[in-house]
């Protein structure tokens, strides 16, 4: 199973966070550039109809050595238990890829305008897609204790909150 798969990134990310954090992502704008020399106005058409965005995205500043295949605990928080490769939504994966979701602001040109995506300044983009609501999770929805705790700030606002623009 070792197949490789090449992509070209579709966009990069425009914002004033350069340095990854784990939280406070609340209040933050960016603009996904779209490749201009690829796509036309024409790909971007009926996208504005839709108030969610879902990118993804290849965490490109990781450290490629930095791969935990084992259970660990999350952020390294001994208060947390440890959980396999699977069970993490980190960098530290063999593939890089990030997925994230984020409110489409406007569009103007090749330039998406979004909030609140955790992506910093300069990160490929690999695909955009819009939201159906239609796609989200089907019946019950649970999640770890552990995740709800770690998360609790994550998208809470920042004095940081930096705006693209």
């Amino acid at each position: 199973m070792a197949e490789q798969i090449v992509m070209t990134p579709i966009a990069h990310i425009i914002s004033d966070i350069t340095e990854v954090t784990d939280d406070y992502w609340g209040g933050t704008e960016a603009i996904i550039r779209i490749d201009d020399e690829r796509f036309t106005s024409e790909s971007l058409v009926g996208l504005e109809d839709f108030s969610h965005l879902e990118v993804v995205f290849h965490f490109h500043l990781t450290d490629k050595n930095d791969l935990h295949f084992g259970a660990r605990p999350a952020r390294n928080n001994p208060a947390w238990p440890a959980t396999g490769y699977f069970a993490h939504r980190n960098m530290r994966k063999i593939n890089w890829i990030g997925v994230s979701r984020c409110r489409l602001i406007k569009i103007d040109g090749m330039d998406l305008h979004v909030a609140e995506l955790d992506a910093v300044d300069g990160t490929p983009v690999l695909d955009v897609k819009p939201w159906f609501p239609e796609f989200g999770p089907r019946g019950e929805v649970r999640s770890a204790t552990w995740a709800t705790e770690m998360l609790s700030d994550y998208f809470a606002p920042t004095d940081n909150a930096a705006s693209a623009e």
